[in-house]
């Protein structure tokens, strides 16, 4: 007599035993769709522009896309978590007038007035944080508040103390050059000159990767973005969790106009409006869902270097440069529709 076939135990496996293939995880990844558009858009301005590949021609790409890019990725980790935010372009406007207005009229260090900008963007960053957790208000309402009073204070402010719409200089002030040197320096490699924006956006791409897959909070954020009250029912300090990624923005504004300032010496009270939906949009390319809970920091940097190429890459090529907002505009539904389509494939894969 045979011995009884083994039984079979009933019902799905456990998801977590399942072994994936590289091929499954690599369709499960955000960035995919972003880096196949990277891939294409590098290859098309090699051959449109004859000078696309020259070294001097790819570092001013890559410091096009570190503009971006620091913006970029804490308002990446923002809409992982469910959040948007309209603010940042002036916030960045905002952090180096305050530098510079308050070195200027204090006469003190530059340093000083850095410190105080620090501050004061943070406090813009709480400011959006704790409305939007205590109101439950959507943050497309909260921060479009916030940035049209941050656009009216920039002008407002800048033409009372300085009695135009600019700053004043301060690049003959003590604490000038070594500010310059941490955020507006270039770091010379040979004969390759690299800015240091580069290096700030190189290490926040580092520190939001390890803080989404490596932490705890990582968790909360996606968690967060996908479901804030199923995540909230399980412990996930989601109000914390929110707060805490809008300080991150406002660290990022922080850093992005420190580099204005030093770059240029001084501030115009008007820029930086429209600058937000760049941010957002290379999120969106990295991979980053509307609707939140999914995306990546490694998106948002290949985003960033997407835009990067075509602001540049329209200009080697020597287009008119009137067509770069449709190039933009293209871009985005292409990737997002890329990303659409990767996801699916990913779901029905997994």
């Amino acid at each position: 007599m045979s011995a009884p076939a083994p039984a079979t135990p009933s019902g799905p496996a456990d998801e977590r035993l399942i072994t994936r293939s590289p091929l499954k995880k690599l369709l499960g990844r955000p960035e995919l769709g972003a880096v196949v558009g990277a891939v294409a858009v590098f290859l098309f301005f090699v051959f449109a522009a004859d000078s696309f590949l020259q070294v001097s021609s790819l570092t001013t790409v890559l410091y096009a896309a570190s503009t971006i890019g620091i913006m970029a990725v804490p308002v990446a980790l923002l809409m992982i978590g469910g959040e948007f935010d309209l603010s940042t372009g002036v916030a960045v406007t905002s952090s180096a007038l305050v530098s510079s207005m308050f070195s200027y009229q204090m006469t003190a260090n530059v340093w000083v007035g850095v410190g105080v900008s620090l501050l004061v963007t943070l406090a813009i960053g709480l400011f959006n944080g704790m409305l939007l957790t205590r109101t439950r208000l959507p943050s497309f309402i909260i921060t479009l508040g916030t940035f049209l009073m941050l656009t009216g204070l920039n002008l407002g402010l800048t033409k009372l103390i300085s009695g135009t719409v600019s700053t004043k200089s301060i690049s003959d002030m003590e604490g000038f050059d070594s500010a310059k040197a941490v955020f507006a320096s270039t770091l010379t490699l040979g004969s390759v000159h690299i800015k240091i924006t580069v290096l700030w956006w190189i290490a926040l791409v580092a520190l939001a990767t390890w803080i989404l897959l490596r932490t705890r909070y990582g968790n909360w954020i996606f968690a967060a973005g996908g479901d804030a009250d199923a995540a909230r029912a399980v412990g996930v300090p989601v109000r914390a969790t929110k707060i805490g990624l809008y300080l991150g923005v406002a660290l990022g504004a922080w850093i992005s106009g420190q580099h204005l300032l030093f770059s240029f010496d001084v501030v115009q009270s008007g820029e930086g409006v429209g600058n937000e939906l760049i941010y957002i949009i290379a999120a969106v390319i990295g991979g980053c869902l509307i609707t939140g809970g999914y995306g990546s920091a490694i998106g948002s940097a290949v985003g960033a270097l997407i835009f990067g190429m075509t602001s540049k890459g329209i200009v080697y090529a020597e287009w008119n440069p009137d067509w770069f907002k449709f190039f933009l505009g293209a871009m985005l539904l292409l990737a997002t529709l890329l990303n659409h389509w990767v996801r699916k494939r990913a779901e029905e894969t997994a």
